[in-house]
């Protein structure tokens, strides 16, 4: 576990706890928590809760000395102790408060804020205006506020199209219809290209104490290994995956290529009845909607297999929709995760090797053709397409018709 997730549980069962704690208690409990954590545990408890370290070292003596934690009557005299920053100078919150509000990110209301400045840059701000605060008194005033330190979280899609739910509604309603008929309907994507070698993997892996796996100390490509570029296809009725593990570009060309090996391996023995084939697909990468190499190669699939294939493009921004990004990519990337990849064989099987509770089951081929990059499409290649498209943005709803179809 890391520094950071120590303070981080740290931080939480003090956020429950410091309610129903006086100061002696508070004391015995970071002191505990320290003891607990060995090494570096007082300044990792000190950070989370804003406490001082005297203090838990006081705490951690009084354990060793066998002091009893249970109070028998006041824990000081009256009025002992010293007293509050906030209640000497009454001043010192709001001016806190003033600080941090012009950088403050989300919702006001929210009970959980967080500011963006350094709590030395804050002490040394309230100082110079005539508040003497330290950082750590900068600390425990924010973590007390409801201010945590935060990473940005990808939420905002920024504009969207104005046909983006209609879309998302056709999309919906056709997958339905297709898996009613029992013809197969399939999501399609390429995950990132991934660096063979012995490379770090984000993640990680149970391993011996102190005995962690050694990569390479940089990423620098293997000019012999390369890249890869694992074309997926999820079946959205069968809960079922294929991963084409491709070794040069990624190209409308490689992306069909991959379309074909999973109907030829797994598509064709689950839908021997099939007329047709739905694919959702994103509008961008290597199978977009304005690709007319796309649409020349599925004219190829679709007459070889004889298969109408209906193409439905998810909206322009909007990939996260997309099925394999979350039902097949992310299981993939969870169970390689911390394992370096040290070669395509390695790609392969680890994607070949993963599955989840709800029966999904991945299948993967490695892919050693070449396709070529910058091939261009001339008008009479593509007026052969036999493309019909839909009256709701044929750019994004076609189909292609086997030829003589």
């Amino acid at each position: 576990m890391t520094r950071i997730q120590q303070v981080a549980i740290i931080r939480r069962k003090f956020t429950h706890l410091s309610g129903e704690l006086n100061e002696r208690t508070r004391r015995y409990w970071a002191a505990t928590e320290a003891e607990a954590i060995g090494y570096g545990g007082i300044s990792i408890v000190c950070r989370a809760t804003g406490m001082d370290h005297k203090t838990v070292h006081t705490g951690l003596r009084e354990i060793a000395e066998g002091t009893t934690m249970v109070a028998t009557g006041r824990i000081r005299q009256p009025g002992g102790g010293r007293k509050k920053l906030t209640e000497k100078d009454s001043a010192l919150q709001p001016a806190l408060n003033a600080l941090v509000e012009p950088t403050e990110r989300g919702d006001p209301e929210c009970p959980l804020r967080w500011t963006t400045k350094s709590t030395n840059d804050l002490a040394e701000t309230l100082t110079a205006q005539g508040h003497g605060v330290s950082y750590r008194t900068v600390h425990r005033l924010l973590t007390t506020d409801g201010y945590s330190l935060q990473t940005n979280r990808k939420t905002r899609e920024g504009t969207h199209h104005p046909d983006r739910d209609q879309q998302f509604q056709r999309i919906n309603e056709d997958a339905k219809q297709f898996q009613e008929q029992n013809q197969p309907v399939i999501s399609v994507d390429t995950k990132k290209k991934e660096l063979i070698g012995n490379f770090k993997n984000n993640g990680r892996e149970w391993r011996k104490i102190g005995n962690p796996r050694t990569v390479n100390m940089h990423d620098f490509t293997d000019k012999k290994l390369g890249k890869v570029a694992p074309y997926g296809v999820y079946d959205l009725s069968r809960n079922e995956g294929w991963v084409n593990v491709g070794i040069d570009h990624d190209t409308a060309s490689f992306a069909v290529e991959s379309i074909r090996r999973w109907w030829t391996h797994m598509g064709m023995t689950r839908y021997p009845e099939a007329a047709k084939l739905m694919i959702t697909a994103d509008c961008g990468g290597s199978n977009a909607h304005r690709s007319k190499l796309w649409k020349v190669e599925l004219q190829k699939f679709a007459d070889e297999t004889h298969l109408t294939i209906h193409v439905r493009h998810f909206p322009p921004g909007t990939s996260k929709w997309n099925k394999i990004e979350h039902r097949l990519f992310s299981v993939i990337s969870r169970n390689w995760r911390g394992q370096p990849l040290v070669d395509r064989t390695t790609v392969v099987n680890l994607i070949a090797q993963t599955k989840t509770k709800t029966g999904l089951t991945v299948q993967a081929m490695l892919d050693e053709n070449e396709y070529a990059v910058g091939r261009k499409i001339s008008d009479a290649e593509l007026a052969a397409v036999n493309l019909k498209t839909e009256s709701f943005h044929g750019e994004w709803n076609y189909r292609i018709v086997p030829t003589g179809g």
